[in-house]
């Protein structure tokens, strides 16, 4: 008798319950949920898509970009369609009515490519722009975090505004991961937005963020607090910042609740600010108050 062998089988059969009291409340999907390994893989085909030049075949050449894009998108309509359809599953079991609306749902979001696109060219050019230590637009494609994550946080918007459920947050959460940037799909993000660094860089999911924003790392656009319903438990209602037009925020600050940070501001470093500011603000640090004179420190 292999006691070993027995008790794996053993300890496997009560993992395999989904009636233990203490996870009883964690859904059971009978049949289909997403797939990580294939959202990867989906996610890197649409960098191939955005960038073609960049990632994927890089071999291609301008006579044959065309036929290579076109097996790239049926490559992504096949991921997609999938992963939508895994997802609408994963809440609701009525598999054969997200047969019909996975497809519709994969050919809408796939006619919005080109304008997401668009929006990444913006993105591009404003973490150029705003960095001096950036040689060259393909420099940012390549090495900066903020273009992956907002490549990520683009597809999940798009996909989030079409209310396909749990695979917004997955995508979001890969670049979280890759880049110390968490970006709630439910954000809603203008043009030329740029992160400098990006390392724990927080926007919640209510948060309203116009053109020509600029963050630096550490920055947090998170709530203040939370309104409870009658079991007490938080409800989902705006939280989160308005960031106006041509707002800069540096390094560590932290802006907090359903606020609003008018237009052409500057909120300095390690600020921790929980009231509006009118447009053209200027919110930085006192000036310390006192100066070690001996030279011995604290």
């Amino acid at each position: 008798m292999n006691t070993h062998i027995d008790s794996l089988k053993k300890i496997a059969g009560i993992l395999s319950q989904s009636d233990i009291q203490e996870y009883a409340y964690i859904p059971q999907p009978e049949q289909s949920a997403p797939n990580v390994n294939r959202i990867k893989e989906m996610m890197s085909l649409f960098r191939s898509i955005f960038f073609p030049d960049f990632f994927g075949d890089t071999e291609i050449s301008a006579y044959t970009q065309e036929s290579h894009m076109e097996v790239y998108m049926e490559r992504l309509y096949s991921l997609l369609n999938e992963q939508v359809y895994r997802s609408l599953c994963f809440f609701n079991h009525a598999e054969d009515t997200w047969k019909k609306t996975a497809p519709e749902l994969t050919q809408a979001f796939i006619e919005r490519l080109p304008e997401i696109k668009r929006l990444l060219a913006t993105d591009i050019k404003a973490v150029h722009d705003s960095d001096p230590a950036a040689t060259n637009y393909g420099e940012v494609i390549f090495c900066y975090p903020a273009i992956q994550a907002m490549v990520h946080y683009r597809v999940a918007h798009e996909l989030l505004r079409m209310k396909v459920p749990v695979l917004p947050r997955i995508i979001t959460e890969l670049a979280h991961s890759a880049t110390g940037i968490d970006i709630h799909p439910g954000a809603r993000i203008g043009e030329y937005f740029s992160i400098d660094h990006g390392t724990g860089v927080v926007i919640g999911e209510t948060c309203v963020i116009g053109n020509h924003v600029r963050l630096y790392q550490g920055v947090t656009l998170g709530a203040k607090g939370f309104t409870l319903d009658h079991e007490g438990l938080p409800m989902n209602e705006p939280r989160h910042p308005v960031i106006e037009d041509h707002v800069i925020i540096y390094s560590n600050s932290t802006i907090l609740g359903r606020i609003t940070i008018g237009h052409h501001s500057i909120i300095g470093g390690n600020i921790w600010q929980v009231y509006s500011v009118p447009p053209y603000s200027r919110i930085v640090q006192k000036k310390a108050t006192a100066s070690f004179t001996d030279g011995l420190g604290i």
